[in-house]
């Protein structure tokens, strides 16, 4: 989308927009989707060594 069209957008369009990509399961994460994605693959060893790597330290 071309950043100009976005003032084309009242404030709640723009809300109704973001609602609807939560609602299609988007993650900001690559490293989620990636996780995500070899679970699909059914590599599931190298998703748990991935989702490790996106727990907190502490």
């Amino acid at each position: 989308m071309d950043e100009r069209s976005l003032f084309l957008f009242s404030s709640d369009d723009l809300r109704r927009r973001f609602e609807r990509a939560l609602d299609l399961e988007c993650d900001l994460d690559p490293m989620i989707l990636r996780a995500r994605q070899l679970r699909q693959q059914g590599s599931t060893p190298q998703a748990r060594c991935l989702e490790q790597e996106l727990l907190p330290l502490f």
